[in-house]
């Protein structure tokens, strides 16, 4: 019967345009999920060609002089870049310390933080603290008359926070893991903050030496005959004039296996 045929032919197109729809959803979804990854490939791409530009003109040099150097190509721009450079370096030694001190190993670090903000780069910005390390090295307490050592931290009576540079790696993996919760924030690094004769204590307990606190003084410090020491004695003094900027809670969130001092001294006694 014709009217059969009929209806057979309306139910199969009923299927097709379902089927269609389906089909359009899907698609309309995928080119979703596409765009979205192009937004954020393109949003890395600007990123790295800011950095890159941002450093070549921060050392006198233009993306031209480099055959097939990928970057903004900002040289016509240079010398306001320059202007704002200088502005910046002043604004953040100003905001930070109000202009008593200079640390330029802190200064440069602060220039490049302040610049991508200006310039709208979606950014976290990580402040280490003081590394356990240095007490390896050229903070490792020395030996004086008999059996004792003695520890030489120019913080007086300030407590200064501290981590261990290999504890550094899981956060920078956690943020990168949730960059949506992070990007804006400014995250101060930490596992602890002891005073001088309190990292004596705690040396003097895992190594079974005795360790005691020097407490000598940022001016003592900066008068020794050494590369840096001005530059590193106002380092311990903006640690002592800034004293709660970074966040133990926070740290020890993203990565939960981060060591105290008291448990990165038991690890490595036998190189202190």
């Amino acid at each position: 019967l014709p009217w059969v045929a009929a209806a057979k032919a309306l139910g199969g197109l009923g299927h097709l345009e379902c089927w269609v729809v389906k089909q359009a959803n899907l698609t309309s979804t995928a080119i979703s999920f596409l765009l979205e990854d192009d937004k954020t490939t393109r949003q890395a791409t600007f990123q790295n060609h800011a950095a890159i530009d941002f450093l070549l003109l921060l050392h006198g040099h233009e993306c031209q002089e480099f055959e097939g150097l990928c970057c903004m190509n900002l040289a016509s721009k240079a010398p306001n870049i320059h202007t704002a450079l200088r502005d910046m370096r002043s604004l953040n030694m100003q905001k930070l310390t109000g202009g008593q001190l200079e640390m330029l190993h802190f200064d440069g670090k602060g220039v490049v933080e302040e610049y991508f903000q200006k310039i709208g780069v979606p950014t976290t910005i990580i402040r280490l603290p003081f590394y356990f390390e240095n007490f390896l090295a050229a903070l490792k307490p020395q030996k004086k008359q008999g059996d004792t050592f003695v520890l030489e931290l120019p913080m007086g009576d300030a407590p200064m926070d501290a981590m261990a540079v290999e504890d550094l790696g899981p956060i920078v993996l956690s943020l990168l893991k949730s960059p949506g919760e992070y990007i804006g924030q400014v995250i101060g690094l930490s596992t602890g903050k002891l005073t001088e004769a309190e990292y004596a204590a705690v040396l003097s307990q895992q190594t079974g030496k005795n360790v005691t606190a020097s407490k000598i003084t940022p001016e003592e410090w900066e008068k020794r005959d050494f590369p840096g020491g001005k530059q590193t004695a106002n380092m311990f003094r903006f640690y002592a004039l800034m004293p709660d900027r970074n966040n133990v809670a926070l740290t020890m969130k993203l990565n939960p296996k981060a060591r105290t001092f008291q448990q990165w001294a038991g690890d490595n006694k036998n190189f202190l």
